[in-house]
């Protein structure tokens, strides 16, 4: 299985402005600008939408495996902070995200809900993509 999203982007940096688009509808040529990404600005940014996916995938992973445990949640919430610091000498990087959770989960306790929220955070596809190994193919063209 695959999935994909496309971005274009016009102009400068600073003065440029771009889209993001995915097929699955939830981005339909949605803004992003340098401003939506360090500064203020309306729109949304590529650190954002990384949080969303870390979030979601969690919260589902966590899902998958308090069914395996014999527990079904009636609420998971999840939080994902990602930071992106200034790393001499690479400049921007994303160094870490953080999930936050909140969950209901009738007959659990305090050591099994800490047992398999480590398994989650470690088995969660998106948790090993941001240690992945990144391809490229890139051609120019007119």
């Amino acid at each position: 299985m695959k999935r994909s999203a496309s971005a274009i982007w016009q102009g400068s940096l600073k003065a440029g402005k771009g889209s993001l688009t995915a097929p699955g509808g939830a981005l339909k040529h949605t803004e992003y600008s340098f401003g939506s990404r360090f500064e203020s600005g309306a729109g949304t940014n590529p650190e954002e939408l990384i949080a969303a996916a870390h979030a979601g995938c969690f919260a589902m992973a966590f899902s998958a495996m308090l069914g395996e445990a014999g527990f079904t949640p009636d609420k998971i919430e999840v939080t994902a902070e990602v930071s992106l610091d200034q790393v001499p000498p690479a400049g921007w990087t994303v160094t870490a995200s953080h999930l936050v959770m909140h969950a209901v989960i009738p007959g659990i306790d305090q050591a099994k809900f800490d047992e398999v929220a480590a398994k989650a955070k470690a088995g969660c596809p998106i948790s090993r993509l941001l240690n992945a190994k990144i391809s490229l193919t890139a051609t120019l063209g007119a």
